[in-house]
């Protein structure tokens, strides 16, 4: 499975306050025409903290028929509450995600054991593939290197989308957690600077717009 290079943080198309699934559907083409390695569905860039459960559903199967198989779909599935989390995994997993990206909860400012058992928690309740995301600007809180580390030991967390902007923090990471264990930058404007120190790739916003570009970038690095 590839999980370097540009991947899509893909917004979500509303038509009449509906998901506009043909645009939809369009926008997923156009990633993958561009080059682009993978999509994120339900992201915090496609609107995932306000979707419905049903609406989630909808999205994940609809990328999964168009996608059909020539690129991973992963799920952006996290929530503040750890059951909503499970729940909303289990729902990307049932749905035909390849993967979950599970975010820090915000505003709740869990401590790092804390941050800990919620992750764990999630992985051992749902067998499918977790992508961590720090986002410390957006949650008020930070997984440490040290966090990251313990929860690279579980088996089916693989890896982490960091938008912390600090750069060296990826070569931590890389001589604790390994290079199997995968670093994403969630920023694209510290993307450059994210690869050169050990990343394989960006979630990209940019992306949305110029995937081709974004997949050049990503790939001269990765």
């Amino acid at each position: 499975m590839n999980l370097s290079g540009s991947i899509c943080a893909l917004a979500t198309p509303f038509r009449n306050a509906d998901l506009d699934l043909e645009a939809f559907g369009r926008l997923i083409e156009y990633q993958i025409a561009g080059g682009t390695s993978a999509v994120v569905v339900a992201g915090s860039t496609g609107e995932g903290a306000s979707l419905e459960a049903d609406e989630l559903v909808r999205l994940l199967e609809h990328a999964v028929r168009v996608v059909d198989g020539r690129m991973p779909v992963i799920a952006g599935s996290g929530l503040q509450s750890t059951r909503k989390t499970i729940e909303q995994t289990r729902l990307a997993r049932n749905a035909g995600a390849d993967l979950a990206l599970v975010v820090v909860p915000a505003y709740v400012r869990p401590t790092q054991e804390g941050l800990f058992r919620h992750f764990k928690a999630i992985a051992e309740a749902v067998d499918i593939p977790l992508i961590l995301y720090n986002v410390p600007g957006r949650t008020v809180a930070d997984l440490s290197c040290d966090t990251t580390l313990r929860l690279a030991e579980i088996p089916n967390i693989v890896g982490i989308k960091d938008a912390t902007a600090n750069v060296g923090r990826v070569t931590q990471q890389l001589l604790a957690c390994g290079k199997a264990f995968v670093q994403l930058s969630g920023e694209d404007a510290t993307a450059l600077g994210f690869n050169a120190h050990g990343g394989v790739g960006c979630i990209s916003v940019t992306s949305n717009v110029a995937p081709r570009s974004s997949f050049n970038a990503g790939s001269e690095l990765c």
